[in-house]
């Protein structure tokens, strides 16, 4: 398995060996490698300990081009995302994911994470992330099956007409299990960093009841719940079906979602990885309101249901594939049916280590992962440019950068990861960068010029491989 020390090595003998090959790699002379980052007046947010860590990462990475990105991408939702103030007495952050004007529960809480370990030496850094943590709190209690908010609560979304309960400040009513799983794992690695209760009052612990109430509810074990959803467009996967529903499922246990990460409509609701990250997040809010709180009878209840997911998961999460033996679905129904493939989006059947959900050596991991880069999964793909999962979200033959991060985050073969960085650093399109997709064949056909999750996501390996 590859430790920390192994990263050193692998980035600092990559490096080296790319910096012999400039000519071939470089797109740009090495003068032309100027910060992407805004003026420093321009910037939303300033943290004295992540501009030391730029300094100190950069110090070690002997190719220009790798540091050059690491230099724009990691601090890129500090610099462009975030909106931090102070409300009653309180911090508040609204954190956008890039181009667009709105909060997503999942990438506000990926976007600040690698700047967790960082607290300890920017008192000013953890108040923005406590504001990370207040905030979602609000976000959650105006609607837990929501997936994406506004900063103003009064705002009336261009989605208005979805055919769902849509209320104002809400920019977007898909419901994603992951959506209530990231603000737990959040809040979870920053109490543990930090030992701070001050964002986990009893406003915050309502929240929890929310998450566990609404993870019961879509259980479905006697009726299909609250929630449906219908959108009058021409994405079949903007919509869910049955009207608004989703196909009918076999009450076993697992959590239905009527969405994926990617905001696209699942297939089965039973969708896989999100099924094994709320079992983390149900343990992780357990210990909290146990020890925070006091309230042993809501911590029973989390790990009651986290017991059931887990049970159910180990008996309908699994099938048996003719070329690589028991593997994990990634969609299933609870009838037998099931959905093999995996998306770039975060969880993913590829991202269960780095959830905390599976180990790495998991042996029914291990061969899901052969499976994930085959062709026997329709989302990965190979061309001139690179390789690596998408999904439908973007179609067919577009890579996602977060799958290739994820690869190397996930992995525990050296070449794989120096593979992996090699092909983050070729396939920016010359922005400095990463993006939502890129083609196989060309990467200068991206989408998404700013994504704040995939270049901060890309910073947080970089930081990784660089740290002792």
């Amino acid at each position: 398995m590859a430790t920390r020390k192994d990263f050193i090595k692998i980035i600092s003998v990559f490096t080296a060996s790319l910096a012999l090959q400039k000519e071939q790699l470089f797109a740009q002379p090495l003068t032309d490698f100027v910060s992407k980052r805004p003026p420093l007046p321009d910037r939303h947010f300033t943290s004295e300990a992540v501009e030391k860590m730029i300094a100190t990462v950069k110090s070690k990475l002997k190719n220009k081009e790798l540091a050059w990105l690491f230099e724009n991408c990691f601090p890129n939702t500090l610099d462009t995302t975030v909106d931090f103030e102070t409300i009653d007495g309180r911090p508040d952050t609204y954190v956008i994911t890039g181009d667009i004007d709105a909060m997503w529960l999942r990438d506000s809480s990926a976007q600040v994470w690698p700047y967790l370990p960082l607290m300890k030496d920017d008192k000013k850094l953890q108040q923005l992330i406590a504001g990370v943590i207040n905030r979602q709190t609000k976000c959650i209690h105006l609607d837990p099956y929501a997936n994406a908010f506004y900063k103003d609560q009064a705002k009336i979304s261009e989605w208005k007409s979805d055919l769902t309960d849509m209320k104002p400040g809400i920019h977007e009513r898909k419901w994603e299990i992951d959506s209530l799983c990231y603000p737990i794992r959040l809040a979870h690695k920053y109490w543990q960093l930090t030992g701070d209760t001050s964002p986990f009052d009893n406003s915050w612990k309502e929240a929890i009841e929310l998450t566990l109430k609404t993870f019961k509810e879509q259980q479905r074990k006697t009726n299909p719940g609250p929630y449906h959803f219908m959108r009058t467009t021409a994405w079949a996967t903007d919509g869910v079906p049955m009207a608004g529903y989703g196909y009918p499922i076999n009450p076993v246990g697992l959590i239905c979602s009527s969405f994926r990460p990617s905001d696209d409509a699942t297939l089965f609701s039973f969708l896989v990885p999100s099924n094994f990250f709320a079992v983390v997040s149900l343990r992780q809010a357990s210990e909290m309101v146990n020890k925070i709180s006091g309230d042993a009878a809501l911590a029973k209840a989390c790990n009651e249901v986290a017991n059931e997911v887990e049970t159910a998961l180990k008996k309908h999460a699994t099938i048996q594939h003719a070329q690589f033996g028991k593997i994990y679905a990634y969609e299933v129904n609870g009838f037998g049916s099931f959905n093999l493939m995996d998306d770039a989006n975060v969880p993913s059947l590829l991202s269960l280590p780095y959830l905390d959900a599976v180990s790495k050596t998991d042996p029914v991991y291990k061969q899901t992962r052969k499976f994930l880069f085959s062709e026997y999964n329709p989302f990965f793909f190979k061309g001139k440019a690179g390789e690596g999962i998408g999904g439908p979200h973007c179609g067919i033959d577009m890579i996602w950068p977060i799958s290739i991060t994820m690869r190397a985050l996930t992995s525990t073969d050296n070449s794989e990861i120096k593979k992996c960085i090699d092909l983050l650093i070729s396939t920016h399109g010359g922005t400095g960068f990463m993006h939502e997709s890129f083609h196989k064949n060309d990467a200068n056909n991206f989408t998404r010029k700013w994504f704040a999750w995939a270049n901060t996501l890309f910073g947080e390996l970089i930081a990784e491989t660089t740290s002792l």
